[in-house]
Parts: C-alpha cells; structure tokens; sequence
C-alpha cells in the first residue's frame, strides 16, 4: 500500500503532512511512502532526510497522486480553478484523502471529493475524546499558535514585557489580556507569564476559569446564569445572547483600554469569528498596544483587521491580522500535525494484512469521514447540502 505526501502549495502554507520520524513508523507498519520533491523544505525536511527515512522521492504531482491509495495533506488539494496542478483529479478512486479540509464553506470542494470517488477524511473534525487526543490536529497546531502570537505581539510591541527594575529607574511590567481560553489561549496565557507580562483572560465557559486562575492569570467575565451554561457537549463555547454579549462588552470595555497587548483566539466551529473588540475599544487603547487577531482568516475577533496584514490606527494601536499562524513555526507545527496523522493511520490501518480498514461504528471514523463511495456522507454535510437544494427549488426564476 503507497502512502503519497505531496507539496503544499496553498499561500502561507510551510508545514508538510509527514515528517523523517514518522516516515520511518510508517514504512514499519509495512507501507511505502513516495514524498514529492522539496515538500518538507518550509520546514527544514531536505529530500535527503526523508530518502534516509526510506521514502522515494518523486518530482512530479502526477506520479506522486497518481496511484497513491492514502495521500496525507496538510490543507485541502488545489481544485480545477485554483492554480497549479488540480490536485483533486490526480486522486485515483477509491484513494483515501486525510487532511485539513476545511469542510465548511467548501461545498465545491466536497462535491469534487464525491465526484472523484475519493474517501476524504478531515482532521479538524475529530471528536474531543481520550482516544482521539493524539490525532487532535486543532490542539496541536492551536497550542503554537498561541505561543507564536505572543512572540508575534512581543515583536511589534516597543517596550519590554517584563518589570525591570535599573539605576535610571522602573520598567512596568506589560499588561496582556487573552480573550478565548481555548488551546491557543492557554498557551498565550503560559508565553505571556514567561516572558514576564500581568496577564487576564476572558472566556464564556466558566470550566476555564480554574485553569486561568492555575496559570497565574486573572479571570474577566460576567458571571451571571447565562454564562454557567454556555459551553457545548463537545468542550466548545456557545454563542451567546445579545443581552450577555452587550453586558460583557461594557466589562471588556473598561478592562482593554488598560491593556498593552490583546490576544484574541475566539472560534466557533462553521460559523464567522464573533467580534469581540470594535473600533471604539481600539481607540481606547493607548498608542503603541498591539492586538493580535488569531481569529482574522474566519473574520476577524477585531474590528478594523485585515487578512495578512499589520494595521496601525489613527491612534497609534498596532493589529496583527498573520494568515496561518502555525504555519509560522512550521518545523514544530509539521512534526505534532505529522504525529497526528501517524495516529491515525495506525487506527484505520490493519497492521497484520496492511489493508485500510474503515469501522463505520468508530466514533472517530463517523466523525471525520466527509465522502466515500461517491457520495457526500457526513451528517453535518448532507443536511446543508439538502437544505441548499431545497433553498434552491424553492426560489422563484427571475425575469
């Protein structure tokens, strides 16, 4: 059985979907691994490593894809109007695709996979249980992203984060506040405290106000019913009223305008990044804060941020918008995401025929198989698409 791990050729994107060590296991498991040329370069993997490893290096897409049964991404495949080569047509059918598809908002994506018969699994989908915390690529690649926005706000940021103390006199610590305390803001919480700075957090789940509190951090939030209430099944926050919403930006309101840095990390799965910081608490700020806006390539938590971009305000506040910022600490980020995909690879692959093997009863399985056999099959999918189709039927013709 060929494993195929291709170029990533999407903007922004250094991180590769195998690393040497994991080739190694693979090829233990009895699988042969072809690498494209120069995949593994945006994060210091040279050919020659992976050769080492025991891969075979190939230079063309073509002959990578083409008869590949598992291929190994780390964002989805390049579709027919995309530029460069069509990655999705190159799949054979029946092959199975593993990545971070990005299902939401790419309905044409899905279709494709279906189309070309291609079994596409998503690894953001997996589910928040024990068994599936090492194949967890959202936790692996949030957890530095995180770390890497307190290094991106302590960059642009020009003072010192920690209290000094010289002969010409005091330097104040820097105050930091992290709003969301998911993966990413923990461990922006944990590299602010590091680096020296007093720092707060907000959430609207209270399970994480003990863990804020742990990491020498002080918790900002409106403790009314509503909050005690507004966290998922799955580990999620909810998104709240807009009675609690009103009621938390007047608390959030007071707190940021006494902030030097602002982390912002709010996500809800499928949906816009919920704003969090409008225009009028930038200006709040004092010249020369800096906000980092983990959330701008779903929207933005911040108003007035920009995709890949560093805005800076009439009033002298610096916003970070850096598309994919795992992607900006690739050779960390590929190695944990590599990990991940060994784990499940180990899951789906029988160790005594190295045949892939499918338990459609395996909570995993069920959650992160988006096609197979041609047709769209997660359930979250086949509704909307049913719901467009109906959408669609229903809408009367234009003149």
């Amino acid at each position: 059985m060929k494993i195929a791990i291709p170029k990533e050729r999407r903007p922004n994107e250094r991180r590769v979907a195998a690393s040497p060590e994991t080739v190694k296991k693979l090829k233990g498991l009895g699988l042969d691994v072809v690498v494209e040329s120069g995949a593994g370069i945006g994060a210091a993997y040279p050919d020659r490593a992976y050769v080492e490893a025991g891969a075979v290096i190939e230079t063309e897409p073509a002959a990578v894809f083409g008869d590949a049964d598992i291929v190994l991404k780390v964002q989805r495949p390049l579709g027919m109007a995309e530029g460069g080569p069509d990655e999705v047509h190159l799949l054979k059918p029946g092959a199975i695709l593993i990545g971070i598809l990005a299902p939401y908002g790419s309905s044409e994506a899905l279709k494709a996979y279906a189309k070309a018969k291609v079994t596409a699994i998503s690894m953001e989908l997996m589910p928040r249980i024990t068994r599936a915390q090492a194949m967890d690529v959202l936790s692996s690649q949030a957890n530095l992203a995180g770390y890497r926005a307190v290094l991106d706000a302590a960059n642009e940021f020009g003072r010192a984060f920690p209290m000094m103390m010289t002969a010409a006199g005091t330097v104040p610590p820097a105050r930091c506040l992290v709003m969301g305390v998911g993966v990413a803001g923990l461990q922006a919480i944990a590299t602010a405290r590091r680096l020296g700075a007093v720092v707060s957090a907000t959430d609207v789940r209270p399970a994480v106000k003990e863990q804020v509190k742990s990491l020498g951090a002080t918790f900002v939030a409106v403790e009314d019913d509503e909050f005690r209430q507004a966290e998922t099944k799955g580990g999620y926050a909810k998104e709240m009223s807009a009675a609690y919403q009103a009621k938390q930006a007047i608390l959030i309101a007071d707190t940021i305008k006494k902030q030097d840095i602002v982390i912002t990390t709010a996500l809800i799965p499928g949906r816009k990044a919920p704003i969090l910081i409008n225009s009028e608490m930038v200006s709040s700020m004092k010249p020369g804060s800096v906000i980092v806006d983990l959330a701008v390539e779903q929207g933005g938590n911040v108003e007035g941020s920009r995709k890949g971009k560093i805005i800076i305000t009439p009033g002298g506040v610096k916003i970070v918008g850096h598309l994919n910022v795992p992607s900006r600490i690739a050779i960390d980020a590929s190695a944990l995401y590599a990990r991940n995909l060994l784990k499940l690879i180990e899951l789906i692959v029988d160790q005594k025929t190295g045949n892939v093997v499918l338990d459609w009863d395996d909570e995993i399985i069920k959650a992160t198989v988006l096609t197979h056999e041609g047709r769209i099959i997660h359930p979250a999918f086949v509704e909307a698409e049913a719901a467009a189709t109906t959408s669609a039927a229903s809408t009367p013709p234009t003149a």
